[in-house]
């Protein structure tokens, strides 16, 4: 019995490892996720605001509109381009030496494009 002395020991400190090693893993995938469907939620919004500056139901200059609404979900607008009444834009979001981007397009339904 004198020889098993310890072996718990031993098998908490190889169960703690793994979970640390699992942990460190897993946060920073969820991380990416997060941030690729806020950046995703970002574009949503900076589409939808400039194309309603372009329908005329707000009163502003729509990429100008579009940078607002992106800045407002933690995103920087990285590109704007209208095509009639549709808006195509795209957004980034840094997470530390990375960016995650999205892109989103708004307009009337039907639009051909």
């Amino acid at each position: 019995m004198s020889s098993e002395r310890g072996a718990a020991t031993v098998l908490v400190v190889a169960i703690v490892a793994a979970i640390m090693t699992v942990t460190a893993v897993v946060l920073p995938v969820l991380g990416m996720l997060v941030q690729s469907a806020r950046a995703a939620n970002a574009a949503d919004a900076a589409a939808l605001a400039a194309a309603d500056a372009v329908a005329g139901v707000v009163d502003a200059v729509p990429c100008e509109l579009a940078a607002r609404a992106a800045a407002l979900g933690g995103a920087e607008l990285t590109g704007c381009a209208l095509d009639g009444p549709v808006a195509d834009v795209s957004v980034s979001i840094a997470l530390g030496p990375f960016d995650t981007t999205a892109t989103a397009r708004a307009g009337p339904p039907g639009w051909p494009g």
